[in-house]
């Protein structure tokens, strides 16, 4: 029996593909390093789930470690891989842009690497699914963003490593005819958000009664979108491999972030105290998802309201805060 590797097994994300697979009757292999980003034990109860499911093998490594990625394939006869594995956060790659490289751009050589030295076993790497991000467009004045425009100039380190891997995606695939699918995401948020991200933050501060940070006037946008519809998302995306591609998943609705802060409130019953401050470096004023490739290429059609989101979400928050 085949099988779909899943890196990042353990992250918001990758959680969330890996149930979605397994609930298909999928065979699955997770793969995740437990980078100390954030706790190792919020992602250990990601797994939680999963584990117990017949079809899943869970291996704690490292997408950088060719030979054990290598013998991953051929030991389980991977044909797809969702590569999820990647330092995440605009912020925190200024403070670190040599460990952004190191995590993204050499953990995806490294990976693409093995794929080619495991091309020689029965069937081989069928589909590669790679995740990018909509912070490859940087501050762009076009709106809403189309996979054709210019991704030469990104604001940030993380950026700029996400588009690297793309790069080497493309040459990859030129060099090996091995199918690629680079996915842009914008903005994913849902339970198991990491508690890093603005939704998971905002929520977590505005319960406490402390002040949540507020930068400029509050007018940049993100086109937030449900984790159940990128998951749909990558799914198609696996499900159909062929050449190189580019796909923005995004919902298409840009939010202000005075509007999220205000839905949250409302979601939780609570009022914000805000704390204002300047715009930070590496930001940008807005991402917004032309999605139109993806609709009619992947069938790719986000479901999910931001405020019915955001409705999950303060759900979620609450069950697991009132269980722990």
């Amino acid at each position: 029996m085949s099988a779909t590797l899943v890196t990042g097994a353990a992250g918001f994300i990758g959680s969330h593909l890996v149930e979605s697979l397994l609930a298909d009757g999928e065979r699955v292999i997770g793969v995740d390093n437990f980078d100390p980003f954030y706790d190792a034990a919020t992602k250990r109860g990601n797994l939680r789930t999963a584990l117990d499911h017949p079809n899943y093998v869970f291996v704690e490594a490292d997408v950088r470690d060719t030979t054990v990625m290598q013998a991953l394939l051929e030991g389980y006869r991977v044909t797809r891989i969702a590569h999820l594995a990647a330092r995440a956060g605009v912020r925190p790659s200024i403070r670190d842009p040599l460990g952004y490289i190191d995590a993204n751009v050499n953990g995806t050589a490294s990976l693409l690497s093995a794929v080619t030295r495991a091309a020689g076993y029965p069937d081989g790497v069928q589909q590669v699914v790679f995740a990018s991000s909509s912070s490859v467009y940087g501050a762009a004045a076009r709106v809403p963003f189309r996979e054709e425009d210019a991704t030469d100039t990104p604001a940030s380190p993380y950026a700029a490593t996400k588009k690297a891997g793309e790069v080497w995606c493309h040459c990859h695939h030129h060099l090996t005819g091995v199918p690629i699918t680079c996915l842009r995401f914008f903005t994913v948020y849902g339970p198991r958000q990491r508690p890093d991200l603005a939704i998971h933050k905002f929520t977590r501060l505005i319960d406490a009664g402390q002040p949540v940070p507020f930068f400029g006037d509050g007018s940049s946008s993100r086109d937030y979108t449900f984790v159940s519809d990128t998951i749909a998302g990558i799914r198609a995306a696996l499900d159909r491999p062929g050449g190189f591609k580019i796909y923005n998943l995004g919902r298409s609705d840009p939010v202000t972030l005075r509007e999220m802060v205000a839905t949250i409130e409302a979601a939780f019953g609570k009022e914000a105290i805000l704390d204002r401050q300047a715009d930070q470096p590496g930001d940008v004023p807005v991402t917004y998802a032309d999605v139109t490739k993806a609709n009619r290429e992947l069938g790719y059609a986000p479901q999910v309201p931001f405020a019915e989101g955001v409705r999950r979400f303060v759900e979620w928050y609450r069950e697991r805060s009132e269980g722990s």
